[in-house]
């Protein structure tokens, strides 16, 4: 029962970052975008995505580091070689447009 628990937390945790991802997105990154004269078209999916694992990013870092420092939920993530290429892939889909002037993706 326990593991169950766990997995619907995991389950709520990364539904919930992709809810607030895709706000952030459509709300806060387009109109960043649109400010500097960036066109947000064609596969936004790509910009929501990073923004999205960028904010869980965030979290692990945050929850890890400061809140629950030996949790080895938090431990195994942050010592993951996947997760830190993931999180600067996120950095790049979300920066890389203010640096080239347009979205690429």
């Amino acid at each position: 029962m326990q593991k169950i628990k766990m997995e619907c937390m995991r389950l709520l945790e990364f539904i919930t970052f992709f809810i607030s991802g895709f706000l952030f997105t459509y709300y806060i990154l387009s109109s960043m975008y649109k400010d500097v004269g960036i066109d947000v078209l064609g596969n936004i999916w790509v910009n929501w995505f990073g923004v999205s694992y960028f904010l869980f990013a965030l979290y692990t870092i945050i929850a890890g580091l400061l809140i629950k420092k030996n949790t080895i939920y938090f431990t195994q993530r942050l010592q993951s070689k996947t997760f830190w290429f993931l999180f600067v892939i996120s950095i790049y889909t979300i920066f890389i447009p203010f640096i080239i002037g347009e979205n690429p993706f």
